[in-house]
């Protein structure tokens, strides 16, 4: 599976914006595709999951109030809307993807930073 992640920018405080991930590839039926994001400084942090088929979905506890994670499946993309963004917020985000089996993400997209302005 190869990932593309796409949909960062600039925007202000209690703005929104809308990530995509688009992934090729012949099978997703078991796998899982996440949202991770990195701050400058900081450790990579989970933000939220999507299970491609049913489409069963986590999140972290600090970010599931302003967030939701879809996908589209003839798309084959993952969206992940942020609802009143936070400078905090500000990190690059990446997609990744594992198989249900394993909790080792082994397929990472290339990032898309996300700044919120105060």
């Amino acid at each position: 599976v190869q990932l593309q992640a796409s949909g960062g920018g600039l925007v202000q405080t209690g703005g929104s914006l809308r990530l995509s991930c688009t992934a090729s590839g012949r099978t997703f039926s078991n796998r899982i595709f996440g949202w991770f994001r990195q701050a400058p400084g900081k450790e990579r942090e989970f933000v939220a999951s999507i299970r491609w088929n049913p489409a069963l979905t986590k999140y972290a506890d600090s970010l599931k109030d302003r967030l939701t994670i879809s996908r589209d499946y003839a798309k084959k993309t993952i969206y992940l809307q942020m609802n009143s963004l936070k400078p905090e917020d500000t990190a690059v985000y990446y997609c990744a993807g594992r198989i249900l089996a394993s909790n080792e993400y082994d397929a990472w997209g290339q990032g898309t930073q996300v700044t919120v302005s105060s």
